[in-house]
């Protein structure tokens, strides 16, 4: 996979400039494509320093051989919504872990993906873009190589990547949008709770009631933030706990886990710079929910 560009003006001196400002490649990875010799002017190898001029071609290599050893590669059914030489999209099944841990040494999803690269004969590091709680169904991301991963997290940053969630949430809301501008912290004595805290980091969730029942709503969000259950904490913080939701909120007998689905992503592919946009419906644990008569 290369990175293409060509001097259309006067504006950049040297091969470094252009690395820099046209594909935006972090000081780290500069330094790996220079070691290993995946810098390119007109096809030929170049040091950074070299000059350019105008009609020039420079490019870069963004393949390398790289060793996922600490992850197992363990054979799974992997729902893949879209795939291309940069990014792996699926769509998560809750109760699979994202990451390999003590308790998910190798049934985690980056397991599933390690052997799906294998088996296509792909050399690389797994690399998980945006992260979905244990419980948390729907569309998660795998970037193929570092410029990748680096890119889509930048997008992230700026809000040009966009997440969008549905979630089940206990009672009704008078206002059927709403911005929650509230910050989280890590809760005391606790490894794995979050908690409202003014000492918290900044956490932005934009919400809209799609549908109100009697005793629950179904309710879009929209993430500005990406906080560790920013979208539970938020929902439990202004009384509206994610159905299910044992942590924050409560357990249901009509569902077993949080009623949290990741359903939408859009963002520029780091490659091309076309604008992705991709949804997945609800599984069928959260779409007995959504089939009542709302009110």
């Amino acid at each position: 996979m290369f990175l293409e560009y060509v001097v259309k003006d006067d504006k950049y001196l040297t091969v470094e400039q252009i690395l820099k400002n046209e594909f935006k490649i972090s000081a780290r990875l500069l330094h790996k494509l220079i070691v290993n010799q995946h810098i390119f002017l007109q096809g030929v190898t170049v040091d950074t320093r070299t000059p350019v001029k105008i009609g020039d071609f420079v490019s870069v290599c963004l393949d390398f051989e790289e060793q996922s050893l600490n992850i197992v590669p363990t054979q799974m059914q992997l729902n893949i919504v879209f795939e291309d030489d940069a990014i792996l999209i699926l769509d998560k099944p809750a109760g699979i872990a994202v990451h390999p841990s003590a308790s998910h040494y190798n049934d985690s999803l980056s397991n599933g993906v390690r052997f799906y690269f294998d088996k296509i004969g792909l050399n690389r590091k797994i690399r998980p873009v945006n992260r979905l709680d244990l419980n948390t169904s729907g569309l998660i991301i795998f970037a193929k190589n570092e410029y990748v991963q680096e890119s889509l997290i930048q997008q992230m940053k700026v809000n040009h990547f966009k997440k969008e969630y549905i979630a089940i949430v206990s009672g009704t809301f008078t206002n059927k949008t709403g911005t929650i501008d509230l910050p989280i912290a890590r809760k005391d004595n606790s490894i794995i709770e979050r908690c409202i805290s003014n000492n918290g980091q900044e956490a932005i969730t934009d919400y809209e009631v799609l549908f109100s029942y009697s005793d629950f709503s179904v309710v879009k969000c929209s993430l500005k933030t990406g906080r560790t259950h920013q979208i539970r904490v938020h929902m439990a913080a202004i009384g509206h706990p994610l159905i299910g939701d044992t942590l924050y909120g409560y357990s249901s007998d009509l569902i077993s886990r949080q009623a949290l689905h990741s359903y939408k992503v859009s963002f520029f592919h780091p490659i091309n710079k076309d604008f992705i946009e991709l949804t997945c419906d609800v599984h069928d644990d959260m779409k007995v929910f959504v089939t009542r008569p709302s009110i």
